[in-house]
């Protein structure tokens, strides 16, 4: 077993499992969505994405891509919260909550798809 490829697949898919933990739930209800839930995925993914710089394949081209689409999207949301908190002082309303939880959304697609392409690529290897 080779423990980079485990250390690998481990951190993408936790940064998919955190991502869906944060979207889990009403769309527009704040208290289905931890800012702490948020932190970790944006951490967890970023991680990954370190993980996925030196990979010189087609596929880790794609998983590399992946990963910084679904740190885009969940720093976009980080955004959205911070400046609806902080910044503006409305809170987080309904409507806030929704684009916060949109934007992780498509990072968690971004996320579903790298796990996905790390499942073809396992299944493909051959020893």
């Amino acid at each position: 077993m080779n423990l980079e490829k485990v250390v690998f697949g481990f951190f993408i898919i936790l940064a998919m499992t955190l991502n869906f933990g944060f979207v889990l739930g009403d769309l527009d209800n704040p208290a289905h969505h931890h800012v702490y839930e948020l932190f970790f995925a944006i951490i967890v993914n970023l991680i990954a994405t370190v993980l996925k710089f030196g990979e010189r394949t087609q596929i880790g081209a794609i998983h590399l891509a992946s990963s910084l689409v679904a740190d885009l999207g969940l720093l976009a949301a980080a955004w959205v919260w911070a400046s609806a908190v902080y910044i503006n002082g409305t809170g987080l309303t309904p409507d806030v909550t929704a684009s916060i939880v949109s934007l992780a959304a498509g990072a968690l697609a971004a996320n579903i798809l790298s796990v996905v392409m790390l499942l073809i690529e396992t299944v493909m290897f051959r020893r």
